[in-house]
């Protein structure tokens, strides 16, 4: 049996213990023995409390030490894990495998999704990439991950470091372009719920074209006379540079094709 301890109590982390725990109904030889949460309470509709500390140096042993922390946090909660020479692995997209520190083997087991509280996530579907410095302490972080997970990558700092500025393009900017087009259509008491279905197939599309194939748009017709109605009809001068600054951006790899 591969024990994990869980140290944090975020969104992260707090999907991860789901995640863990749906494993183990299912059989898997994966067991969650601890979590570690300044406050127990953030966790306790999750695990029984004695399976909870808020003490650092009351951690289980464990085969594997999982940091599920805010980025800028990771350095400080490993420097200050109370044993040596055991395998210390973070969740980060976009921290090196180094701020782990050297008292402990160190690893990667970065989920690449967007996660938020209260909402579910199939954790099969996830793509969990995976980093080690020795191929032992890979086939364990390999044989955790495909126990909850369907999609498992080797992937070193610099490739996650690509990954996760890819993430934020696809994810995060996507999803403030979302909000602009809610409230474009709240100035002009548009229902936002229409544009729902044409949000859902351009993802879709994704799936099974390339994003130029999949790409539509006055912008990458060329069309003037629609790309100069839309900057005469944006007041907002945010906007405007967002708009302009995509349809360029379109405009010039439509160039390169």
């Amino acid at each position: 049996m591969v024990k994990v301890v869980i140290i944090g109590s975020g969104n992260v982390a707090q999907h991860l213990i789901a995640a863990f725990q749906n494993a183990q109904n299912s059989g898997t030889e994966i067991e969650l023995i601890q979590v570690y949460s300044r406050q127990t309470a953030s966790v306790s509709h999750l695990l029984d409390l004695d399976q909870i500390t808020n003490d650092l140096d009351a951690l289980a042993e464990a085969d594997l030490y999982i940091i599920a922390v805010s980025d800028d946090a990771i350095g400080a909660i490993s420097s200050q894990l109370p044993f040596k020479n055991r395998l210390v692995v973070h969740t980060s997209g976009s921290v090196p495998l180094n701020i782990l520190n050297e008292d402990n083997r160190k690893g990667v087991f970065y989920p690449l999704q967007t996660f938020t509280k209260n909402k579910p996530v199939d954790f099969k579907t996830i793509p969990i990439c995976l980093e080690s410095e020795n191929a032992t302490d890979y086939q364990l972080l390999d044989k955790v991950a495909k126990s909850i997970s369907e999609k498992v990558f080797a992937i070193n700092s610099e490739q996650r470091k690509a990954l996760h500025v890819a993430a934020v393009f696809v994810n995060n900017f996507t999803n403030h372009l979302y909000q602009i087009g809610q409230e474009i259509c709240q100035e002009n008491q548009v229902p936002f719920e229409i544009l729902k279905p044409l949000i859902a197939e351009t993802a879709n599309k994704i799936m099974v074209l390339s994003p130029e194939e999949a790409q539509t748009g006055p912008a990458k017709r060329n069309d003037t006379a629609t790309i100069e109605a839309h900057e005469a009809f944006l007041a907002n001068e945010n906007y405007l540079k967002i708009y302009k600054t995509l349809t360029q951006s379109i405009q010039e790899n439509g160039k390169k094709l």
